[in-house]
């Protein structure tokens, strides 16, 4: 009788476990998102409310940079205090294709995290930069980003330079005569 117990007692205790709810880490990556670069700059980023600690998010932010050009890229976020806002885990630089073209780098991470991404002589194309981590808490959590892309000038104006430079010289050898 005992042992009918004690197996009744196993198969309810496993049963309620299985009936539990169990809380997942919920996917919250938002959809990819152009950046507007107007100048040579733009900035991008993200206010996450309503998630649960432990959600994890790889938000994509894509661009266009022209050939031979080079960015560099600051990303921050901040928390009141350790256990809330976001943990930033990656801050990566992919072509529009997915190969991985540079990797941040986490400068600082004491109640404000800060991530730098540079690289240069990109082949004109599309980019995106991903930004991955997960939540900490269900308190409301914010990152942002600025993002500069500089071109390399066109060896016309490498030219132009050079000329500009033998006019200037040719004028100045010309007043010591």
């Amino acid at each position: 009788m005992g042992n009918s117990r004690n197996f009744a007692a196993s198969v309810a205790l496993a049963c309620a476990a299985l009936m539990s709810p169990v809380a997942y880490a919920a996917d919250i990556t938002n959809p990819p998102a152009a950046i507007d670069i107007v100048d040579g700059g733009g900035f991008f980023g993200r206010l996450i409310t309503g998630a649960a600690g432990g959600d994890t998010f790889a938000d994509q932010y894509t661009f266009s940079a022209a050939d031979g050009s080079s960015i560099l890229a600051d990303l921050f976020s901040y928390s009141s205090s350790p256990n809330n806002g976001v943990d930033i885990t990656a801050f990566d630089l992919y072509s529009t294709g997915g190969t991985l073209v540079g990797t941040g780098t986490a400068v600082e991470s004491d109640g404000i995290e800060q991530w730098q991404l540079s690289t240069s002589g990109l082949a004109a194309d599309t980019y995106y930069v991903q930004v991955s981590g997960s939540v900490r808490s269900a308190a409301a959590a914010v990152y942002s980003a600025s993002l500069a892309v500089t071109p390399v000038p066109e060896p016309a104006t490498y030219g132009m330079l050079l000329g500009g430079l033998a006019l200037v010289g040719a004028m100045s050898r010309r007043r010591k005569h």
